[in-house]
């Protein structure tokens, strides 16, 4: 009878455990969609039919403004979430080993919009160090918080205004508004979902240089 109870104890230890491993990796996701239900619910619209399939140069003629070959990295530093002069590569393609910048998008401190790309993971295993996971808490970010961006020897402050949610096709987010410099940092959402079904863009304005008139 020893045994069978110690067999039974066991079995049910690994049960308990097992259970407690999946609720660790489905609860975040679950919580996540859930909030977004209520915070994101009236972002969720694809692109027109018609631009899914093209190009986004082909629809957005104004994406090769700015840009400068002579410098290809510069850093970001979002103190609210530990990031702390991460590289940003401007074209890059892996997201293992920078943030991205999109290619034709505004450079910091200019007219339009940066756009930046960064991964995501389950919070739990977020570490702002790793390129893999630096955007799992990107998420967190409100209204006011503050987002530098280190360029040429300029150090870039700007403001959280906004944030939302798009599906993968919609291209829009890329897009140059000239009256401003804005950045957009971009994520899948839920984050540690396999099937990144989603992207959370957290947008930022540029506030005044000090000795600006």
């Amino acid at each position: 009878m020893g045994k069978k109870r110690l067999g039974k104890l066991i079995g049910i230890i690994c049960f308990v455990s097992g259970a407690l491993l999946l609720s660790s990796v489905t609860m975040p996701i679950l919580s996540y969609e859930i909030k977004s239900q209520t915070e994101f619910v009236d972002y969720l619209s694809p692109v027109p039919e018609t631009k899914k399939q093209e190009d986004p140069n082909s629809w957005l003629p104004e994406l090769s403004t700015d840009v400068s070959a002579e410098i290809g990295y510069y850093t970001l530093t979002i103190p609210k979430l530990g990031i702390r002069q991460a590289t940003v590569a401007i074209g890059g393609e892996d997201l293992a080993d920078s943030l991205i910048q999109f290619p034709g998008t505004a450079l910091p401190g200019k007219m339009g919009n940066s756009v930046i790309f960064g991964h995501s993971v389950l919070p739990a295993f977020y570490n702002p160090e790793v390129y893999l996971s630096i955007f799992s808490t990107l998420p967190t970010l409100k209204k006011n918080d503050k987002i530098y961006l280190d360029y040429d020897g300029i150090r870039y402050e700007y403001v959280v205004s906004n944030s939302y949610e798009v599906m993968p096709t919609n291209l829009e987010v890329l897009s140059q508004n000239k009256t401003q410099p804005t950045v957009s940092l971009i994520t899948c959402v839920p984050p540690g979902d396999p099937r990144r079904p989603r992207r959370l863009v957290v947008e930022a304005t540029l506030t005044p240089l000090r000795g600006a008139k």
